[in-house]
């Protein structure tokens, strides 16, 4: 690709949304609930599909199982996803049972995700790319493969002239001492890193914020931007000598599954496309809260 794009890599799967569910059903009981949505998720799913509603250059480095729920997700993605190849696994479906306060329980399969590796990468980077062009990893804990390749990746994105922006999500096993030393790892390479709070908290083994901004900051590039994603509390950056937050406006929440992806694409295209730090935190701030009013899931809005 020539222009500037971002390539995003990582976990793309089935979302089944349902709910809303309070209390938590006893087992052997059925529930009927009154909303439903199947749509293309993951994290890197819902990034790829905000990147593409707000008009930036997709290239989605992803695969799928090689069943009738993949080849629809690879359509889902047009030509972002044409060189994807089919897992000989079951296609990944994750079901995120909502709550009606907001937040969300998920049920994810082992499916093609395990299979997701560095050949599906390495070989569809482009050797060199447009000034400006970052290089989104996200969900990676899904897929072993890809965290055992990650310093590979990185060493290649970078040798394409990508800058990295890192959503660790969280890790399946749960913030280990391997998990957190793997982070730190990647951390001298990463220009952006998005976490939620909760993430920031777990990397840093701390339950201040403000402690964990001081532990990581000094792990990561001095050009570097550390973002903390707080829900409906907005979000938080830090970039050289510059601090901003911004706040998150009031809405009704449709489904709050994929937000932080969908501030990531917000902040990202406002950053390619030269806003300052909080004008960035604002653009992805508001284009997510939007995005999470919608039902049925829009990200034209």
């Amino acid at each position: 690709m020539s222009a500037p794009h971002v390539a995003v890599i990582g976990n793309v799967n089935v979302d089944m949304v349902m709910g809303p569910q309070a209390p938590w059903p006893e087992p052997g009981t059925e529930v009927v609930l009154p909303e439903y949505e199947l749509r293309p998720g993951g994290s890197a799913g819902n990034a790829a599909l905000a990147l593409q509603a707000l008009g930036v250059p997709v290239l989605l480095l992803a695969n799928a199982g090689d069943d009738v729920l993949g080849r629809w997700l690879k359509d889902s993605f047009g030509n972002a996803a044409h060189h994807w190849r089919p897992a000989a696994r079951p296609t990944t479906v994750s079901v995120g049972i909502t709550h009606p306060n907001g937040e969300r329980t998920f049920f994810t399969n082992e499916g093609h995700l395990e299979a997701l590796g560095p050949d599906d990468v390495l070989r569809h980077l482009p050797e060199d790319v447009a000034d400006g062009s970052v290089a989104l990893l996200c969900g990676a804990f899904l897929s072993p493969p890809l965290v055992a390749a990650f310093g590979e990746i990185l060493d290649a994105l970078r040798a394409a002239n990508y800058r990295i922006a890192l959503d660790t999500g969280w890790p399946p096993e749960g913030w280990t001492g391997a998990v957190r030393r793997h982070v730190v790892g990647w951390l001298g390479a990463t220009d952006f890193l998005l976490l939620n709070e909760r993430e920031a908290l777990a990397l840093a083994g701390t339950a201040d914020l403000e402690k964990s901004v001081a532990s990581i900051r000094p792990l990561m590039p001095e050009r570097a931007t550390l973002v903390v994603k707080r829900g409906g509390d907005g979000a938080a950056g830090w970039q050289r000598s510059e601090t901003a937050a911004v706040p998150a406006p009031r809405i009704k929440v449709a489904d709050s599954i994929g937000a932080g992806d969908v501030f990531n694409a917000g902040f990202l295209t406002a950053g390619m496309r030269g806003a300052a730090l909080g004008e960035a935190l604002r653009a992805g701030v508001e284009f997510a809260s939007a995005v999470i009013a919608t039902r049925p899931r829009r990200y034209r809005v």
